[in-house]
């Protein structure tokens, strides 16, 4: 209620300055959308567009009108399962903890780019889309292209490329204030405005809007802001276009991280009926009467760049963006243990669940005060993830001859990662021990180190730092955990040559980089803590006769400063488009990527230990292509295959229980991690989407993708705690272990989509549309602990359940004497059928099987009191209720009026 009242206070305000806010945001109608090429009237600079019949790549683009009138308050990322060979889903639920997969492979594997600037994190590949949940308000289109795709740079554009282009500043004069509401407290207000272009060449375009309630999963509160301005010069009769643009998107939200088994999910479920309560959310319960979650992330990601566009002359232009972000947040968790450190009296967060399955943690701040740090109180902390990020692109284009041209370029930036953790919430205790700098540890008289102990009595508000340039990072006396930072360097090149006539078009392009990755340890002693934990010069017991650690070849000695390690990239491919008539076209693409590692496979383990199996992973990708253009009806079919070897993942979010070393209590945990090499997979399929205008009032699209990805050979598996530490679960899962992945199918995918919609718009003020997805052939996701025996993987991954989700809307139009000036109403509702679906899942153990069988899969772990367990679980829609999952949202709705002027 409090959010409402605060939203609606807004939202008053917001409609009483209706002279601010962008004109055309809804004017491009849906029919607008039938057009298949990229409006002029975006930020294209630099960005690598693919154009229809010419293009030789699998390409869908999303319109404008399309976003606005159908993402609602759904993620940004969901606008693309209209598009074939995409799954993409909300994750745990949580405000922007969507995903996106492309033909099989994860989203740090898609290049993601804005206005043809990379924004995939340089460590890692990942994309938060929460940092980018802002988006959505100022992207005039958005266009994927699967597989290699077109972009020049040397990206990791394994699966695909999203090329994201936000609006220019010099977009017609005029505005829009609007008001969405929707399920569970979902308020958004939002205004803009758009001055168009002056007689002396200014333009400029502002944007404000802000988001709060909850999403569909229980214990997701939030609250963000996105604010975006463009500022344009271009001259008449200039040659050169300026745009400056910065953007951003505060935000805070609680999260639902844990993935819960299917029976907790049943049990915790107030209806007591047997069914799953797909609303509910481990991670949350409440404080002193409020909303607490132990799992909430807060971040803001402001992106400012300078775009400037010189056409040199009627052959030459040179295209640069320069840019710049400085990434400030976190994600919270929680530490420690309550109660006396030496004994069994110890207490952890699964100690405070109540009988509805939410955590007291009026009880656990209770338990804190009453105990102190040196005893042990469980906090809330925050692992800090920022950045400092730098880059210019500046490509050269000339045109040789009428059908020849050449373009070439680089590709420069810098990052700097800060990694290390804070106390977000003492939760009732008055300060958290903390013995993870070893700089702190002391020798005693038998020179043998023992722990030093940094006691943290500040903590760290878990909300967004709205200062754009960054602000401060928190001082070492504050930091806990672990403390270190990334560095990479980027410096690469990329060049092509393009044949194009009326019928023929052809290109090939290579590109090449540098990547330099240095980690930086400030817990570690420089030069003396050895590979294993242990610091050299120091006793190896506490005994006065014993031997010193030594550093050896295999056991070397750390350096605080790694050093920069230099990894070659590159990457070449070539393909041709050939229009056979003014309807039927054809295409193929070919294209052989080596891809450097991320740095946490450049220093595995999280330690300042330089991989000595390091290599490239290599992707080779081939694909041909057909198109059918006429009035009526279009249509695209992609054959495709794309081979991966020698890749390594990190496979987080792993549940078990382990021997804590430093105090030999066992410890439950949801965040181990596993390390997993030399893995390699096959991606292949088949893609065709439709559209057909089949009356001025109504249009229908269709789509459907049949793939088969699957893994090649086995792989090896390390497993760790969360704070590096190498670990084995009591069940019988070994530290190192081999994975047993030979065919088995590729997780967390839909290998099977299709879909079909219509648009009937029997008027130009009313239309109504509808959407039908159906998703077969998801697998669940590879989980090391699942794949540790031969039979496991010759059992394969777990397959679940297909489902069927059906979306409508309605859009009412009333227009004003001045054709500028209009209000839209536009209402949708998202799985009308209110559908149970699982849309993933962690584990893999598959139901019903035999005494024997379990036995054979689970090694160790399978005896006869855990199959006990496993059969006492039973399943639920033929799926083992012992699996950990994210079930989908139910039934969801919103609402949106808006006002254009």
């Amino acid at each position: 209620m409090k959010l409402i009242n605060k939203s609606m206070l807004t939202a008053i305000i917001t409609l009483s300055t209706a002279s601010v806010y962008y004109a055309q945001q809804v004017q491009d109608t849906v029919k607008t959308t039938r057009s298949k090429d990229i409006d002029e009237v975006v930020l294209i600079g630099v960005a690598d567009i693919a154009k229809d019949r010419k293009t030789p790549v699998a390409v869908s683009t999303i319109k404008e009108a399309q976003i606005v009138e159908k993402l609602g308050n759904q993620e940004f990322p969901e606008i693309l399962n209209s598009t074939p060979s995409v799954y993409a889903t909300k994750g745990g639920g949580g405000f922007g903890d969507s995903k996106v997969i492309i033909r099989g492979f994860g989203q740090e594997n898609i290049a993601v780019m804005v206005n043809g600037m990379p924004v995939n994190d340089m460590e890692n590949g990942r994309v938060f889309w929460s940092n980018w949940a802002g988006l959505s308000d100022v992207t005039s289109s958005m266009q994927v292209q699967r597989g290699l795709g077109s972009s020049k740079l040397a990206i990791a554009s394994v699966g695909g490329t999203i090329n994201i282009l936000t609006r220019a500043a010099d977009k017609k004069q005029g505005g829009i204030v609007s008001l969405t509401v929707g399920n569970d407290d979902y308020v958004k207000t939002l205004f803009a405005y758009n001055t168009g272009k002056s007689a002396k060449g200014w333009s400029s375009s502002f944007l404000m809007s802000r988001t709060a309630g909850s999403t569909f999963a229980r214990g997701t509160e939030f609250e963000g802001y996105n604010y975006y301005f463009a500022l344009g010069y271009n001259k008449p009769g200039s040659k050169h276009d300026f745009q400056f643009t910065i953007t951003g998107a505060p935000q805070a939200h609680n999260q639902r991280s844990t993935y819960s088994s299917i029976s907790n999910y049943i049990k915790y479920n107030s209806d007591k009926d047997g069914t799953p309560d797909t609303r509910y959310n481990a991670d949350y319960g409440y404080l002193n009467g409020e909303e607490y979650s132990v799992r909430r992330n807060y971040y803001h990601k402001p992106v400012m760049s300078l775009n400037w566009d010189w056409n040199i002359s009627s052959k030459s232009k040179l295209n640069t963006v320069a840019y710049a972000s400085f990434g400030r947040g976190a994600g919270t968790g929680n530490v420690g243990s309550v109660g006396n450190l030496s004994n069994t009296t110890t207490k952890n967060l699964e100690n405070f669940r109540t009988a509805e399955g939410i955590l007291d943690f009026d009880a656990l701040s209770a338990a804190n005060a009453a105990s102190n740090a040196d005893r042990g109180i469980l906090i809330r902390n925050a692992s800090i993830n920022s950045h400092n990020w730098f880059g210019v692109i500046s490509s050269f284009n000339h045109k040789v001859t009428d059908h020849l041209n050449f373009s070439v370029g680089i590709d420069t930036r810098y990052y700097y990662g800060y990694h290390y953790q804070v106390v977000s919430d003492l939760l009732g205790g008055t300060a958290y021990r903390d013995n993870a700098n070893k700089n702190l540890w002391v020798p005693n008289n038998n020179n043998f180190l023992q722990a030093g102990y940094n006691y943290v009595s500040n903590s760290s508000k878990a909300e967004a730092n709205w200062n754009p340039f960054g602000g401060k990072i928190d001082p070492i006396e504050n930091r806990i955990g672990y403390n270190n930072d990334g560095e990479v360097l980027w410096y690469g090149g990329f060049g092509q040559l393009e044949y194009s006539n009326d019928k023929l078009s052809a290109f090939v392009s290579g590109a090449i980089s540098n990547q330099a990755f240095q980690r930086i340890d400030n817990f570690i002693i420089d030069g003396k803590s050895l590979l294993n934990g242990n610091v050299a010069g120091y006793a190896t017991t506490n005994s006065p006769t014993s031997p010193v650690n030594q550093p050896t070849a295999l056991n070397p000695a750390l350096n605080t400063k790694t050093g920069f390690k230099n990894l070659i990239g590159f990457n070449v491919k070539g393909g041709a488009n050939y229009n056979i008539n003014e309807n039927h076209n054809v295409f193929a693409n070919i294209g052989y990527y080596e891809k450097q590692p991320f740095l946490n496979s450049v220093y595995p383990n999280n330690k300042n230990f330089l991989n000595p199996n390091l290599t490239n992973e290599k992707i080779f990708g081939i694909e041909l292509g057909y198109g059918f253009r006429s009035g009526i009806f279009n249509a695209n079919v992609n054959l495709y295959r794309t081979s991966w070897n020698d890749r390594f993942l990190r496979r987080t979010n792993l549940a078990g229980t382990y021997i804590d070393p430093s105090t030999g209590l066992p410890v439950a945990t949801t965040t181990a991690y596993a390390n997993i090499s030399g893995i390699s997979e096959v991606h292949q399929g088949v893609e065709v989407d439709v559209t057909a205008n089949v009356h001025k009032m109504l249009s229908f699209n269709g789509m459907l993708s049949m793939g088969d990805y699957y893994y090649k050979g086995n792989a090896d598996s390390d497993l760790f705690s969360e704070t590096n530490d190498p670990i084995s679960f009591t069940n019988g899962s070994a530290s190192h272990s081999t994975v047993y992945l030979d065919k088995v199918k590729v997780g967390n995918a839909a290998q099977f989509t299709a879909g079909a919609g219509f648009t009937f718009k029997p008027t130009d003020w009313l239309s109504l549309d509808g959407m039908y997805r159906g998703v077969k052939h998801l697998y669940a996701n590879v989980n090391p602990l699942n794949f540790a025996t031969e039979a496991a993987g010759q059992m394969g991954a777990l397959e679940l359940p297909s489902f069927g989700l059906v979306d409508l809307g309605i859009t009412f139009k009333v227009k004003l004497r001045n054709p500028k000036q209009y209000f839209t109403v536009r209402g949708n509702v998202y799985n009308v059928l209110n559908k149970v679906y699982i849309a993933e899942s962690n584990t893999n153990t598959l139901a019903n099987l035999s005494a024997q069988q379990y036995a054979d899969i689970n090694g160790a772990s399978g005896t006869a009191a855990n199959y006990a367990l496993y059969q006492a679980a039973g399943n639920w829609n033929g799926v083992s209720q012992q699996n950990q999952v994210y079930f989908g949202f139910g039934r969801t709705w919103s609402g949106t009026l808006s006002f254009n002027f």
